[in-house]
């Protein structure tokens, strides 16, 4: 089965998004409190982790754009290696995070023989720590900002070349919707609208792939392939089939929701029963 397109303007979305998470955190580290042990470790690890997400879902990001038609782009090269740049700083931030974790003066026992730390020892090794640890802490932060600035920068960059695009297309092309939809891709394209998801599930050995709507309307494979190839829903690929992968109608879909939907064709016998009738009451 082919790879429906993604969808670009869902990718600048998303890289907008992943910009505001990585301010958020940058906010939090910034402004943490902490008192050196174990409430110092009890606030660190939660940004620690935070800091883990964003780097794959960076990394998730990245891939879906290099497996993508907006390599095709002129310039996407170097859009692609400062999502990279995004990649690595957000690790860095996490690797800094980790060092404030180790820099941490911990307050376990001495092995045996050794004397208790006292009040003005435990006050030493905590003044000791401080600093490395807040140098630890504002390294993450920088880190952290150029994370940030990458995503919207490359957010913004995406977007003007999807505009370029556009005006540069013939304006025959441009206006072209094309063939009308059929009254099941209508149907099939209206119930994704309202949310879907594409599966992959063993049967008999054999892989099978189908579409499960929100709603409940059943959606073939292949009206799904049809609206996919048409470029009016997409999947995301980067989740797998088996988990599923959210369907999304784009833009061209949600323009082809506005034109009204065509009535089936009624089946030849049934056209052509009342003109029969009317003979026959004519020989009468």
């Amino acid at each position: 089965m082919p790879t429906p397109p993604l969808d670009l303007n869902e990718q600048v979305r998303q890289l907008r998004q992943l910009a505001y998470d990585f301010e958020d955190l940058k906010a939090r580290v910034r402004d943490i409190s902490y008192t050196p042990g174990t409430d110092a470790l009890r606030h660190i690890r939660p940004l620690l982790l935070q800091a883990q997400g964003l780097t794959a879902t960076a990394l998730v990001r990245l891939t879906a754009l290099d497996n993508s038609t907006y390599t095709n782009i002129a310039g996407s090269r170097a859009g692609l290696e400062l999502l990279a740049s995004v990649v690595s700083s957000s690790s860095l931030a996490g690797t800094d995070l980790a060092h404030v974790v180790l820099a941490n003066p911990y307050e376990g026992a001495q092995f045996a023989g050794y004397p208790a730390d006292d009040e003005a020892v435990r006050t030493a090794r905590h003044a000791e720590a401080i600093p490395k640890m807040n140098g630890h802490l504002n390294d993450a932060v920088h880190q952290l900002d150029l994370c940030a600035i990458g995503c919207h920068y490359l957010a913004h960059g995406i977007t003007e070349d999807l505009t370029t695009t556009h005006k540069n297309k013939p304006a025959a092309v441009q206006q072209t919707t094309g063939p009308a939809l059929t009254p099941a891709q209508y149907d099939a394209l209206t119930a994704l609208n309202g949310g879907g998801r594409l599966y992959e599930s063993t049967t008999r050995g054999l892989g099978v792939t189908r579409v499960a709507t929100d709603d409940g309307t059943r959606v073939s494979i292949a009206t799904f392939r049809a609206l996919a190839k048409r470029r009016l829903i997409t999947a995301d690929t980067s989740t797998s089939l088996y988990h599923g992968q959210k369907i999304t109608v784009t833009e061209d879909g949600h323009r082809a929701l506005t034109q009204p939907r065509h009535r089936a064709a009624l089946p030849t016998s049934a056209a052509t029963a009342p003109k029969a009738a009317v003979t026959q009451g004519a020989r009468r």
